[in-house]
């Protein structure tokens, strides 16, 4: 640890990317996070034209976005989740090694914080996988949008990713896909930051302070 990070508490080097936040989504072999495997990972950047100001709201930066299907020797042929994501036998085959798949996403994460719906299971399968490949799991900080949206609409009573987008209207190309709920997600966001901003909260640490505050008042 440095001196910097002894007087401080903090390393500088770790610390995260304020103007660059990505909002991502897991497709596996089904929804037993311990057990199942991780099959694709999908994932966009939300942007901040000016870090230092909560005022500025965010944009979803298309062209910075992230989006691999795995390689599985042993692919899952359960026909009932396959229909639900779509990644079907030979696509499982033809995906890329994931070392590959995880450093690349590593790299192009870089230092910026990891916000999904329901997000302990995006993070376990992630964290999971990379374990297994890198021998290493990301030190990004993760934000879960549900407890923040049942914080800042506490009146709506929504908990599923579904009751969230029909209130927002927010269109949702092919539920269930990676990269489709990714961009729904991200949406969803964008959406939740006039609230944010009313109480305060519209930055990374604010929204973190929010979810922790509503799942212990959820408890």
């Amino acid at each position: 640890m440095s001196l910097l990070s002894r007087w401080f508490g903090a390393d500088p080097a770790q610390a995260i990317d304020e103007r660059r936040w990505v909002v991502l989504d897991v497709e596996t072999t089904g929804l037993d996070m311990h057990h199942d495997e991780l099959l694709a990972i999908a994932a966009v950047a939300v942007t901040f034209d000016d870090a230092a100001s909560p005022r500025i709201a965010p944009r979803i930066d298309l062209s910075d976005s992230f989006e691999a299907v795995l390689h599985h020797d042993s692919a899952s042929t359960d026909k009932g989740n396959i229909l639900v994501h779509g990644i079907g036998v030979q696509a499982q085959r033809r995906g890329a090694p994931p070392r590959e798949v995880l450093a690349a996403f590593e790299r192009w994460v870089g230092r910026s914080p990891l916000l999904a719906f329901h997000a302990a299971f995006d993070r376990t399968m992630i964290e999971r996988a990379m374990k297994t490949a890198l021998h290493r799991v990301p030190s990004n900080p993760w934000l879960d949008l549900d407890p923040v949206a049942r914080s800042l609409h506490p009146g709506l009573g929504a908990r599923a990713l579904d009751d969230w987008l029909d209130h927002f209207g927010i269109a949702c190309a092919v539920r269930h896909q990676a990269a489709a709920d990714t961009l729904a997600t991200a949406e969803l966001l964008l959406r939740l930051w006039p609230a944010a901003q009313r109480q305060h909260c519209a930055t990374f640490a604010g929204l973190t302070a929010l979810a922790r505050q509503q799942r212990w008042l959820s408890a």
